[in-house]
């Protein structure tokens, strides 16, 4: 009996500047993974969808203001469309959008959907989005830091990545994911390698005794300090957990 394989995880981005994907994610750990299918990147161009010969997918604020807004009915027609074609695999991905509003992105979301087939990203650009599309498709808002960027294809590279590198086969080692900053709700200790000193100073004399027990609890010790001195939002998330 074949078992059959399970589903590539694959991300499908929706912007008005398709041509910088794959951009980073296409080098280094993501491109090495994504020329090894350990995961698919699909880029849609908004702009195919517009129904005027000026490719127009945007209009000027309703009540006024400055800058424009990308339209509800074009962006809910690219989502249908794209999500029709799709592999019956690949149907109910979680539908995201790269907003500074968004919930902040973090380990466990991340964890969560690498967890899935993949995920459908919307790009903003201009002023944002009109509110009646985030509505009727249960968009999801997800923001990578309190600030603005020029459009989300930003954001939605680090969204890829950050999930990309979760993926079975994508990193050689697990245990390294497991130290991690944020995998336990603790920022990581503090590494050295060679040469044993520079500029005056020196590694520690613990990592070099040998003693891997010793070593460990150095290392636990060391990532709460600096949990504690650079995140205390994060050490008492950490303190509730224990």
């Amino acid at each position: 009996m074949t078992i059959p394989k399970p589903p590539i995880w694959t991300a499908t981005i929706f912007s008005i500047q398709p041509q910088m994907f794959p951009g980073p994610l296409g080098a280094s750990l993501c491109g090495r993974a994504l020329e090894d299918k350990l995961w698919a990147l699909e880029s849609v161009d908004i702009r195919d969808f517009a129904t005027d010969r000026h490719k127009s997918v945007d209009d000027t604020p309703a009540g006024g203001g400055p800058g424009m807004v990308l339209r509800a009915d074009i962006l809910g027609t690219a989502i249908d469309e794209t999500a029709k074609k799709a592999a019956p695999e690949l149907q109910g991905r979680p539908l995201v959008y790269m907003s500074p509003r968004g919930k902040p992105l973090n380990q466990q979301r991340a964890h969560e959907l690498s967890s899935g087939t993949g995920a459908m990203i919307l790009c903003g650009r201009f002023e944002g989005v009109d509110q009646r599309l985030l509505e009727a498709r249960d968009v999801e808002e997800i923001s990578i830091g309190d600030y603005v960027l020029s459009g989300g294809e930003i954001a939605a590279m680090v969204l890829v990545d950050v999930i990309v590198r979760l993926l079975p086969g994508v990193i050689g080692s697990k245990a390294s994911l497991l130290s991690e900053s944020h995998e336990d709700h603790l920022l990581e200790y503090s590494h050295y390698t060679k040469p044993r000193s520079w500029e005056g100073r020196d590694i520690p004399d613990i990592l070099l005794s040998g003693d891997h027990g010793k070593i460990a609890k150095w290392r636990e010790q060391q990532a709460k300090q600096i949990t504690q001195a650079r995140r205390p939002d994060m050490w008492a998330r950490y303190q509730g957990k224990k």
